[in-house]
């Protein structure tokens, strides 16, 4: 290969200069000021949380340390306060949208890194795989049954999407602003399938999607969801990947696989 095909193979850098990070929260009051110190404020330009109608004093905090803070008059779910903190971002013009869980635990510090992916071109949707390791995942805390359904439904996405992602359920994710624009996210659940749903479109519009290692930790203000809704997420998930399937078999197929804006079905 010459210098010049070399060059011409080679994502040009991106003029992405916005980065806003969003904040889905329920009862985060004890982590949120732990997560924003972790998260490189030089870099970041406003960072934005959402109160899902928390029983505690979530938004008061928030707010306390200089969030652009919205409270939900009414419970949501998770899906549908992501759908505001998207929402929310595109209106305060960000290029770059960064979606983290504010309740510690996730890295924060690895965000400048999944910047830069995005920045150079090299990718669209930046996701922190918190399961560099077997022993690292097991050491930091997640739960066995937790790390068996992972693996089992992230080797499952791999192999039907044609990716090769280390953690496609992760908490820590980035987004340029072409991918919210683009994928139908209003279209979504606004339960916790919601993010695999945002992944399958993302590789079913053409996006390049990649992975940087995060250390996760489990504590008890921690959140997670119970082994009964896991299960209902484990089956949403296997769902949306057989709608995927009858889309690439062009097959009559979900409207989540349309253009934002458009009834067609392209």
């Amino acid at each position: 290969m010459s210098l010049q095909s070399y060059k011409s193979v080679v994502p040009p850098p991106r003029d992405l200069k916005k980065v806003v990070v969003v904040m889905p929260a329920y009862n985060a009051a004890l982590t949120i000021k732990a997560t924003l110190d972790d998260i490189d404020q030089e870099q970041v330009h406003e960072v934005i949380l959402v109160d899902d109608c928390s029983t505690d004093n979530t938004a008061e905090v928030a707010t306390s340390l200089g969030i652009t803070t919205i409270r939900h008059t009414t419970n949501t779910g998770y899906g549908g306060n992501q759908k505001t903190c998207y929402r929310t971002a595109l209106d305060h013009g960000a290029d770059i949208v960064v979606m983290i869980h504010p309740d510690y635990q996730y890295d924060a510090r690895a965000l400048p890194a999944m910047v830069t992916f995005m920045q150079l071109g090299t990718c669209d949707v930046v996701l922190g795989s918190r399961i560099r390791t077997r022993r690292e995942a097991l050491q930091g805390g997640m739960p066995l049954w937790k790390y068996l359904a992972n693996r089992f439904l992230t080797f499952t996405e791999n192999l039907v999407l044609g990716q090769n992602v280390g953690d496609f359920h992760t908490g820590l994710r980035a987004y340029t602003r072409e991918v919210l624009e683009t994928i139908p996210f209003e279209e979504n659940s606004d339960d916790f399938v919601f993010d695999t749903q945002f992944l399958v479109q993302a590789v079913r519009f053409g996006f390049k999607i990649g992975d940087v290692p995060v250390p996760a930790r489990y504590f008890a203000e921690a959140s997670s969801i119970n082994l009964k809704r896991s299960t209902r997420y484990g089956l949403g998930t296997l769902g949306m990947l057989g709608s995927f399937v009858l889309w690439k078999l062009g097959l009559p197929h979900s409207k989540l696989f349309r253009p934002k804006g458009t009834n067609n079905r392209a």
